[in-house]
């Protein structure tokens, strides 16, 4: 089992888009057997992958072990793919892992869910908060999505002083421009700047997912998102062999 965590400091940049449809390609891409665990308390991948709202809200128990995390999973219409959601008992997780005061409590958990799983992909809140801070140490892989502007990119040197500032041991960070718009000469100037991270674009496919919790999957085959997609999971699992 291999973990990636798809993270960014500031909301807005697709992250979560993002993180859904890379759980889409280990699963439909490589046949691995997936788990997307929803750590961002807007349940947004969640409501992506249909999960079922009408749960109870027991989320931060499993930081808390009071619930086994294999209790929450759920399936979803993507073979392969199964979801542990997210949902308002979240809200507090920064608060309680902090005064849990254990850092490694949720690279325990992915140890425990591995068991079942080839891939598990973490949507990370974004900020650098405790439950970023266990994200960082934890995964694998940390994929940064980053909007092409100098402002990402400040954003992004942040994360890497605050990994380097506090000493944190962490796996490679991959940083991706996404939402990326061709026309734009910000976004150019920056591409050319960084011309072998890779690129997801603008498309209109990313924001319809936003409209039904069934979305997910429906890019077309060979269509420029769907190729992007699937080059940057092949990207990472090239990344993860290399780290393994």
């Amino acid at each position: 089992m291999r973990s990636i965590a798809v993270y960014s400091l500031k909301g807005g940049v697709g992250k979560t888009t993002l993180a859904v449809n890379l759980a889409w390609a280990a699963a439909t891409r490589s046949a691995r057997k997936t788990l997307l665990w929803d750590l961002d308390a807007q349940s947004a991948a969640s409501y992506l992958l249909g999960a079922d709202a009408e749960g109870p809200s027991e989320a931060q128990g499993v930081f808390a072990k009071e619930v086994n995390p294999g209790k929450l999973v759920q399936t979803t219409a993507t073979p392969r793919l199964d979801l542990l959601a997210a949902d308002a008992s979240l809200r507090g997780l920064d608060h309680f892992l902090h005064d849990l005061d254990k850092k490694k409590r949720l690279l325990k958990l992915i140890e425990r869910l591995g068991q079942d799983y080839d891939r598990i992909i973490l949507d990370a809140p974004p900020g650098l908060t405790d439950t970023s801070e266990q994200v960082l140490r934890a995964a694998d892989l940390i994929l940064v999505p980053l909007i092409p502007s100098p402002l990402s990119q400040r954003a992004f040197d942040e994360v890497l002083a605050f990994l380097d500032r506090n000493q944190i041991r962490h796996g490679p960070v991959l940083p991706v421009y996404n939402m990326v718009d061709r026309r734009r000469s910000l976004h150019l100037a920056a591409l050319a700047a960084h011309g072998d991270w890779p690129v997801v674009p603008m498309a209109s496919a990313f924001e319809a997912m936003s409209a039904s919790p069934d979305g997910v999957g429906r890019l077309r085959a060979g269509s420029p998102p769907e190729a992007a997609v699937t080059a940057l999971w092949r990207a990472i699992e090239k990344r993860l062999a290399r780290s393994g």
